[in-house]
């Protein structure tokens, strides 16, 4: 069983000193030594299910690999940190200390990947973040050995008030959560708008996690909008969209935004998500030779349909790959990993991607619409779209 010391959220923000105070030193390769490799994701709590398809898919590649990654058997180092950013420093330092792990993949929550983000930029220990898609860890908190296999918050954002715009939205409102991906969704959501010719009229904002969500739907009317774009996911997401449309606006005032709004969430929410459109850089239906494989292999394997976590969790194992292989194993050699690493087309279920100069992915966002129970691809909202890497300055 893991094992987590509780520490407190100022504890968190100063990580860095924790970690360095600690005297942690990352081991010498010895001949033929396994890669020990630390897996910190949720496995138990709200995220859990998310955590378990990273892993699941992570594990597939690697054994695609005949269970090595850049020609050196792998060693899974497998911790729950449920989501908690209270444990994220002490997890970290076990992973890096005791367990001695030589890289690094986590994780889901925005606030507790800052644990690992810190560690891997201090000891230049390599880190694929598979889901959470907080704009600092590949803008002003960059480094050349931390690489994004998912998202930003901006990307899908972007991507859906980019296709309100070209279809003929002028005027358009924001709804979600105040904290930070909503808030960096919805700069992503403006910017999108903005380059169609459009215009975000309001931001309607509820305190994360609130779900009271009545007093904001009775001002969409009177705002003279045309759309509404949001951020939500989970469980917010399912109650959000269930009164979007019992409030009669479903019809009047069509609703799009980021793809977790309808990612794993279509069967709580029922016929009231019928017809939602959403951009997101993976969907139901994505025809090309890699997903072809994928996605069979993932359910004979799990006995799970794939989504969008485990398609991030594959290219986790395969961005390591890549630069692995390119040092023959050695992962302390941290500029040539990320030299391979960047130049690399990376052959993923969602399509071909590159990273961009600050390591987060350059890809395209999808139109999805829900169609029968399904977020179906219909089209490409944005191309080959990279994050803008604000404040990232590579060293």
């Amino acid at each position: 069983m893991d094992r987590t010391i509780s520490v407190s959220r100022r504890g968190l923000m100063a990580a860095g000193a924790g970690l360095a105070a600690g005297g942690l030193a990352m081991p010498a390769i010895a001949q033929g030594a396994p890669l020990r490799l630390g897996v910190m994701l949720p496995f138990s709590g709200t995220f859990a299910a998310l955590g378990e398809n990273i892993l699941a898919a992570m594990e597939m590649y690697i054994a695609e690999k005949g269970g090595r990654l850049g020609g050196r058997q792998v060693q899974l180092i497998r911790l729950d940190d449920e989501s908690n950013p209270a444990n994220a420093v002490s997890n970290v330092n076990r992973l890096v200390g005791r367990d001695r792990a030589e890289a690094l993949v986590g994780t889901v929550h925005s606030g507790v990947v800052m644990a690992l983000v810190q560690i891997a930029r201090e000891r230049q220990i390599p880190l694929v973040i598979p889901n959470a898609g907080n704009a600092s860890a590949t803008g002003e908190l960059c480094s050349t050995s931390i690489f994004r296999s998912s998202f930003s918050n901006w990307q899908p954002a972007y991507a859906a008030g980019l296709h309100l715009a070209k279809s003929g939205v002028k005027r358009a409102a924001w709804m979600s959560w105040d904290y930070a991906a909503g808030n960096e969704a919805g700069a992503g959501f403006r910017d999108g708008l903005r380059a169609g010719g459009a215009e975000l009229v309001r931001s309607l904002l509820l305190p994360f996690p609130e779900t009271n969500f009545q007093p904001l739907l009775a001002q969409i009317p009177g705002l003279n909008v045309e759309a509404v774009g949001s951020f939500y996911a989970g469980g917010g997401a399912v109650q959000f969209v269930r009164e979007y449309a019992a409030a009669g606006l479903k019809d009047r005032f069509p609703l799009t935004g980021s793809g977790f709004l309808t990612e794993g969430t279509l069967q709580g929410q029922g016929a009231a998500a019928e017809g939602i459109k959403t951009a997101l850089h993976y969907g139901d239906g994505l025809d090309n030779p890699k997903n072809n494989a994928f996605r069979p292999a993932f359910k004979q394997r799990t006995g799970r349909d794939a989504d969008v976590y485990a398609v991030q969790g594959y290219d986790a194992a395969q961005i390591l790959d890549i630069g692995l292989t390119a040092t023959r194993g050695d992962a302390a050699a941290d500029r040539e990993i990320a030299r391979a690493i960047r130049a690399a087309r990376i052959d993923s279920p969602r399509g071909a991607f590159t990273l961009s100069t600050s390591h987060n992915p350059v890809q395209n966002m999808y139109l999805r619409e829900v169609q029968g129970g399904e977020n179906k691809v219909v089209g490409i909202a944005a191309e080959a779209l990279a994050d803008p890497g604000t404040g990232c300055r590579m060293s």
